[in-house]
Parts: C-alpha cells; structure tokens; sequence
C-alpha cells in the first residue's frame, strides 16, 4: 500500500506534544512492518509542516530547522519513504469541496489518487481518504 501523508499527519508525527503524536507513531511503525508498503510525501505537506512548525513555535523554530526536522523524519523511513512531484492542476474541484479550508485536502486527495496512493490523514472532513486509528 502507499499512503501520501497530509499536513496534520507530519505535524502530528513531528511534534511530540500534539495530541496525536502518540497515535501517529505507532500507525508508522505498522505501516513500516511491511516491506511493500510505502509512505510518500508531496511538496504541499512539506512546506505545511514547515509553514506550523514556525507558527505554532511562535517564530522560535525557523524554517531551516523545521526542514532539518522534517528531513530527520523522513530519513527515519528509509527505503519506505518515497517523494511524491505533484503533477495536478488545480482547475477541477470534487463537489465535497465547498469551501478554502479544504483546498488542499481536495488537491492532495487528487494526487494521492492519480499515483496509486490513498491520503493519509487524522482529518475525518476527507471523504474516501485513509483516516490513521
């Protein structure tokens, strides 16, 4: 299986004190158990994890280090990470998708989709996505 990982996913997975961290964690770990199984990320989750872990530092982490974060995360999957390029327009939009608040989630949805993968996420707002227990 392959799974594109959403923004709330790697802030959970990065930031030991989010109330999801701890559940993140441990569906990785099962994930990793197999060795087919690979976890992707994209451009947009990248840089959203880069865009909160500043905010909700209040500036004290800086982009820099949030990357080398992210970088040390994703360097902790190995052989069961893979980079996704995002190759979809944005111009056609699912009906469930009415509003800004779920652009990205609709966007990341597409992706995820047109590679063979389903869109990890903790959000249960994403209709057809894998929602991580």
């Amino acid at each position: 299986m392959r799974y594109l990982l959403d923004v709330n996913v790697l802030v959970a997975w990065g930031w030991s004190d989010h109330m999801d961290h701890d559940r993140t964690v441990h569906w990785i770990r099962i994930v990793m158990k197999k060795t087919a199984n690979r976890i992707l990320t994209s451009s947009i989750p990248q840089l959203g994890f880069v865009r909160v872990s500043v905010q909700r530092s209040l500036g004290q982490v800086k982009p820099a280090k949030a990357g080398q974060t992210l970088q040390g995360m994703l360097n902790a999957l190995g052989k069961h990470h893979e980079f996704l390029s995002d190759d979809q327009s944005s111009i056609i939009w699912p009906t469930w998708c009415q509003g800004a608040s779920r652009t990205t989630d609709a966007h990341l949805l597409t992706l995820a989709r047109a590679h063979n993968a389903r869109l990890a996420t903790l959000d249960k707002g994403i209709p057809n996505a894998f929602l991580i227990g």
